[in-house]
């Protein structure tokens, strides 16, 4: 019996940030993926996870990332990264949530930067505002010091709505984050784009989402 629907924020209810970085790779003749394989590298403690972690500020980060980007081939500051981040709302993810919402619990976990060191805010802040307001709860990595795929930020979700984790299921688009979900017992989704995942979800709760 399903009890509660999690749910990543970035590339799940938005699109993916990957289609930016591979136009702004293009855009400078960098070598294909080389934002990725930063991020991806020592992925527990590079520059990235450290941010998210609100353990270093702007300007450290932008070194450690070039640093880390250069050893794997180019050179990429982490300041011109973070412009790629923020994708597009996807709407009918958005409706898929309210749906959801009417049925089960709902939650979200999502790997995000201090707000204190990424800039004013952007004229679509109010809407995700309006977004977030439809999740149960909502746990940032930036204002914990934790961030997926620490199996603690799941057990925090899970306390938080007080709901067993065979009960649940979780959506994210990288799959380095859905195995922890899995290991504690969620029904996991890996969103690829957003009709897929519709149709998975729709899958695994029973509901018509589109």
């Amino acid at each position: 019996m399903i009890e509660a629907v999690i749910w990543d924020f970035g590339g799940v209810i938005t699109t993916s940030p990957f289609e930016a970085f591979a136009r702004f790779e293009r855009e400078r003749g960098l070598p294909a993926d080389i934002i990725r394989r930063t991020n991806a590298a020592n992925h527990w403690e590079n520059a990235w996870a450290k941010f998210e972690r609100a353990e270093v500020d702007l300007e450290t980060f932008d070194g450690l990332f070039a640093t880390e980007s250069k050893a794997l081939g180019a050179e990429v500051r982490g300041k011109d990264v973070l412009p790629l981040l923020s994708g597009d709302i996807r709407p009918e993810m958005v409706e898929a949530l309210r749906l959801v919402k009417a049925a089960f619990k709902t939650g979200c976990i999502t790997n995000n930067l201090p707000a204190n060191q990424i800039g004013s805010a952007t004229g679509r802040t109010l809407y995700v505002a309006e977004v977030m307001a439809l999740f149960d709860h909502v746990i940032e990595s930036a204002k914990i010091g934790l961030r997926k795929p620490d199996p603690r930020i799941y057990a925090m979700m899970l306390d938080a709505l007080k709901v067993d984790p065979k009960n649940c299921i979780y959506l994210d688009d990288l799959g380095v984050n859905l195995k922890p979900a899995r290991e504690l017992g969620m029904t996991t989704i890996k969103v690829v784009d957003a009709p897929q995942a519709l149709a998975d979800l729709e899958a695994a709760t029973g509901l018509t989402l589109r």
